[in-house]
């Protein structure tokens, strides 16, 4: 068994679960920059069992920020910068109002909810207002990320609607995720969460993501478009179906 230095567990974490979260945080990412999808969602899954409650969608965002910016600096030239001004305006505003609400929005609502308008991107054609509506779908999306943590899949209905080849899909996608973690972290300080004692984590869960990223982008060099599309459609389509099976079981045991 490896023993992790002390200085690297917040307290109350044990080694066998710092581990745990490291390799997620590696697979997250790998997964994400190979199939433009997922990895965010899997390391908020994980985190959600084994990370205390009130510092889960914190951590997890300032995390998502370096994993993305990291995937973002490694494709820079395939950005597609036009989707960029209006949604990160969208992003300040749906953080900010996501942070001056003091009840939380009903966690099995928003799954279902957005399972079921990724599910209808997918499978139909995607809305011409999520086309042509970043502002929108900024604000939308960073409100919700301020209670539901990781909401990449409505992001990436966006970006795809954009129609745009794989490498930039992933690029484009790194860095509107950039954008609203990036908002919502600094929300989050600005709300009061004291960072200090999981800085040490957080760095060695992004050390993992980067090395996630740098593994998933050889597999991202070698496949197609056509084969990366149907990749990400059906990682899109599973995610989906979880986030709406999640949500519904939640109803039904009355959570």
């Amino acid at each position: 068994m490896i023993a992790i230095p002390d200085l690297l567990l917040p307290e109350g974490m044990t080694d066998l679960v710092f581990l745990a979260l490291i390799s997620t945080s590696f697979l997250g990412s790998l997964i994400t920059v190979a199939f433009g999808i997922g990895g965010g969602g899997l390391l908020l899954a994980v985190m959600a069992t084994l990370v205390p409650v009130s510092a889960l969608i914190p951590t997890h965002g300032v995390i998502q920020v370096a994993s993305n910016l990291g995937r973002a600096a490694m494709t820079f030239r395939y950005i597609f910068w036009p989707a960029l001004p209006m949604f990160t305006l969208g992003s300040l505003v749906g953080a900010l109002a996501g942070g001056a609400v003091v009840v939380n929005l009903p966690a099995a609502w928003v799954q279902i909810g957005i399972g079921a308008f990724v599910m209808w991107s997918v499978l139909g054609r995607p809305p011409r207002g999520v086309r042509d509506w970043p502002l929108l779908v900024g604000a939308v999306s960073s409100f919700l990320t301020m209670f539901f943590g990781a909401t990449g899949l409505f992001v990436a209905t966006y970006t795809k609607s954009q129609e745009l080849p794989r490498h930039a899909h992933v690029a484009t996608h790194a860095m509107l995720m950039t954008v609203q973690h990036g908002v919502k972290s600094v929300t989050f300080g600005l709300l009061g969460f004291a960072f200090a004692e999981w800085w040490p984590f957080i760095v060695a869960m992004m050390l993992a993501g980067f090395a996630g990223t740098t593994v998933g982008l050889q597999l991202l060099h070698r496949i197609d478009d056509r084969r990366f599309r149907y990749a990400l459609d059906t990682v899109l389509l599973l995610l989906s179906a979880r986030l709406i099976y999640a949500g519904v079981t939640d109803l039904w045991s009355g959570r």
